[in-house]
């Protein structure tokens, strides 16, 4: 299969008539400067590498507008989150995330990090396959035709030193070693890798930290883990360890290059270094974070100091990568009321590259020879791009691009998108409506 692209985004810049081939599931070759041949797929407007959900919740998808409704707080909205918890089976955790996860093809997204901790049936009974929720993640990434990593996620108490209740049975296996046994029986597809997740530190006691990290770092795993979303978990952890919720988990062990701390909104600039110096990951969801009225994180700071930066769109206020990449900028400017804290590229860069190896895909987010073959076609075409001109196409995609200017995707070598419309789902928005309204009706 080729492709020509008649703009690509290479090695952080744009060029002209980029050619593209592939065979199987990676690009053999990429050429810039090349007239486009009479058998290759014409791409318009400007090509970038496909784009990676570095976490998501899918299930959280069924919210949108729902919590919007009324007032309060992160922890007025969890209750929300709850009910649509407790609703959830096997059977209608498939049919939405497969709705969800092709929102996200049309969006651009390649590959999802999928923060999963709804694992056991009412009351924390487990399925007879103990692993049935996750299957049914796995099963509708491979319907919806993106990658996905599992990113499974140990949650054994309700907050330091508080057993689980409610809807919150379902997220626990009772110890870390239960929990490892259950994600190693996990046989995920081609598409799809497997890797751990400590929920918070409010959720995993400190004696098993380390044994999530040991799981992680014995499977090469990548381990992501919900860092100081609320300074009531810092407060928490405080009294109960001494230490930041960031010092308690390099204490343990977890931090480190395979691992990414989500949010990461209240640090202090001791755990920005502790970050930094081990390389650990930081995935910023600047549209959930700002619908959670959470705060902002100091991304520009965990970066300079040594963490690579990833995206998310979290609890999917809105599935769109372009807004949360601008939003880091946009969030940091209203912070510092500076601008150009970030260029495009780097923006683009969090987008695709590091937010797939985050996920452990460092062979994707890439157009290059060996790299899985993902691209999405951004037009030109559109009200918001009309007049982007080649010199300043990155900046305006980043600025001002949404889903909607997306037209083409493909995904391991396989188009999933052809001009904004779903190939393997063929109605988005009726799939979205009805398996919403299964669970909240």
């Amino acid at each position: 299969m080729r492709y020509h692209a008649a703009h690509a985004w290479l090695d952080g810049a744009v060029v002209a008539d980029v050619l593209l081939e592939v065979e199987g599931t990676r690009f053999t070759s990429v050429v810039s400067g090349v007239p486009a041949p009479p058998d290759a797929v014409r791409l318009a407007g400007l090509t970038l590498p496909g784009l990676a959900n570095a976490h998501s919740h899918a299930f959280h998808r069924a919210l949108r507008g729902r919590v919007q409704a009324s007032r309060g707080t992160f922890w007025t909205w969890r209750s929300q989150m709850y009910t649509v918890a407790a609703r959830l089976d096997p059977d209608s955790y498939f049919a939405l995330a497969r709705a969800v996860y092709a929102e996200m093809a049309l969006a651009g997204i390649s590959c999802v990090g999928e923060f999963h901790y709804l694992h056991h049936g009412p009351g924390g009974v487990p399925y007879r396959d103990a692993n049935a929720m996750s299957a049914a993640l796995l099963a509708a990434a491979e319907e919806a035709g993106v990658r996905i990593t599992l990113l499974d996620a140990c949650y054994l108490t309700g907050g330091i030193g508080d057993p689980l209740l409610g809807p919150q049975l379902r997220f626990g296996d009772g110890t870390a070693s239960a929990w490892a046994s259950r994600v190693s029986a996990l046989r995920p597809g081609e598409h799809a890798r497997v890797g751990a997740a400590i929920h918070s530190v409010r959720a995993v006691p400190r004696r098993e930290l380390g044994e999530v990290a040991e799981w992680a770092a014995s499977h090469a795993a990548p381990l992501h883990v919900h860092l100081s979303e609320q300074p009531a978990e810092n407060a928490a952890c405080l009294e109960a360890y001494g230490r930041t919720p960031a010092a308690l988990l390099a204490e343990t062990g977890a931090l480190g290059r395979r691992t990414v701390a989500v949010h990461a909104t209240h640090l202090t600039a001791s755990d920005v270094t502790l970050l930094g110096g081990t390389r650990t990951g930081v995935c910023m969801c600047p549209t959930t974070e700002r619908d959670l009225a959470d705060g902002i994180g100091p991304a520009r700071a965990l970066t300079d100091a040594g963490s690579p930066l990833s995206l998310g769109s979290d609890q999917h206020a809105m599935i769109d990568l372009f807004e949360e990449a601008r939003a880091v900028e946009l969030d940091e400017r209203l912070r510092t009321r500076e601008r150009g804290h970030w260029t495009a590229a780097e923006l683009l860069t969090a987008a695709t590259a590091d937010g797939h190896a985050a996920l452990g895909w460092p062979e994707a987010g890439r157009l290059a020879p060996g790299a899985y073959a993902d691209l999405v076609t951004v037009t030109r075409d559109s009200i918001r791009l009309a007049g982007a001109a080649p010199d300043h196409l990155a900046e305006s995609v980043v600025f001002a691009a949404s889903p909607a200017d997306v037209r083409d995707v493909v995904v391991s070598g396989r188009q999933v998108v052809r001009d904004g419309h779903h190939l393997l789902v063929k109605d988005v928005p009726a799939a979205l409506t009805e398996s919403i309204a299964a669970v909240t009706g």
